[in-house]
């Protein structure tokens, strides 16, 4: 049944924070998110969420985009499915982003209207989407604790672990000297069960990698998360595989079916994590999934936003199967908090899918509205 959109809304948010979230490579001051929905002819609707992290001024540009330069793209338009969109935007936003050299910005643009669309049509069928793509799909998902500062880790293991969590996520590439050292002293307050992973950002050249990865080889991390750029050659993450002891990961900074297919086919990777709302949606990151299941890699996607993308990320976790793992961000998110993932549960080790249509989300939450910095609401 085609899909002919009458209306477009799309909100930018800002939430202060009293702790600065650190990477590698910056600082985030506050939380952004962008949430769009669609609306079609016969009255359907979904949500999806659109990156939002980076560049600090990315949330109302990439609202802005959706406004100013894909309107004509979506008003009025009809479509097959959410997949044709995807392709038809993908298409007709070529030249647009080749020449302002903004090909991130329109990809997430796109991948959060994908994810609205395959909402919409999860909703229209009735089921929710982790069974709209795949009727075998897991009704829950395992979580992981994640965005931890290595400085502030032994106190932030801690509250996760109390919060259900068993596996973490520290972030390092700060100093290469301490936060071997640190993750030696974590590795040693572990329990039973539990595992630490840590990811670099992308905060190194080849010999730094190399001396992160010869200084921690007794260690047993879950996995090495991008000690090089995506970029990097290929033969600098061969070098580094070829004397990592534990899995490397990557995928969030992959865009592209080709790109993806590269990465699974360098035999690099251990994990790999598409994002759903940098790139692809549902229509690009759902046959990624498959092919690195397919692959015999491990599929943990990652996600650091609100809660339709964590929840859009659950969805495709489930439906994808396998040994992966949800990112939760432990930092205060209240854009995050606000739709209660979880549905009121203390424990966070598990996230159990709404069994209501879609993602299973209807409004925005009342609380969020004070934290908008920019909204547009365009319809025919």
């Amino acid at each position: 049944m085609s899909i002919t959109l009458t209306r477009v809304t799309v909100t930018a948010y800002r939430v202060p924070i009293k702790a600065p979230v650190a990477t590698s490579f910056g600082v985030m001051h506050n939380r952004p998110a962008v949430f769009v929905r669609l609306e079609a002819r016969d009255g359907a609707f979904g949500w999806g969420e659109i990156f939002a992290n980076w560049p600090a001024a990315g949330a109302e540009h990439r609202a802005r985009l959706v406004v100013e330069d894909m309107a004509d793209l979506l008003l009025g338009q009809t479509f097959d499915s959410a997949t044709d969109l995807f392709t038809q935007l993908t298409d007709k936003t070529h030249i647009r982003a080749l020449q302002c050299g903004e090909w991130g910005p329109f990809r997430q643009v796109i991948a959060g209207l994908d994810t609205a669309m395959t909402d919409l049509e999860a909703r229209r069928a009735g089921v929710p989407v982790a069974q709209f793509l795949n009727s075998e799909a897991e009704d829950s998902v395992p979580c992981y604790a994640s965005g931890i500062a290595i400085a502030q880790a032994e106190t932030r293991i801690a509250q996760s672990r109390e919060a259900g969590f068993s596996a973490f996520k520290v972030k390092i590439g700060f100093d290469l000297t301490r936060d071997t050292a640190l993750l030696t002293q974590l590795i040693a307050t572990l329990s039973s069960g539990e595992t630490l992973c840590a990811d670099a950002n992308q905060a190194w050249a080849l010999p730094e990698a190399e001396r992160c990865v010869a200084t921690c080889a007794d260690l047993p991390l879950g996995w090495l998360e991008e000690p090089l750029p995506a970029d990097a050659p290929l033969t600098h993450w061969r070098a580094l595989a070829d004397q990592t002891p534990f899995p490397l990961a990557g995928g969030e900074n992959i865009a592209g079916t080709g790109g993806f297919a590269d990465a699974i086919a360098t035999d690099v990777f251990g994990v790999l994590q598409p994002d759903i709302a940098k790139w692809g949606g549902f229509s690009g990151c759902w046959p990624v999934a498959q092919a690195i299941r397919n692959a015999g890699i491990r599929y943990c996607p990652h996600f650091l936003g609100g809660g339709i993308g964590l929840i859009a990320s659950a969805h495709l976790l489930a439906a994808a199967g396998g040994d992966g793992l949800l990112e939760v961000d432990v930092n205060p998110n209240p854009l995050r908090d606000a739709f209660d993932p979880w549905h009121g549960a203390v424990n966070r080790s598990t996230l159990s899918l709404s069994a209501a249509p879609g993602l299973g989300i209807t409004d925005l939450p009342e609380d969020i509205a004070q934290y908008a910095s920019f909204s547009g609401d365009l319809h025919l």
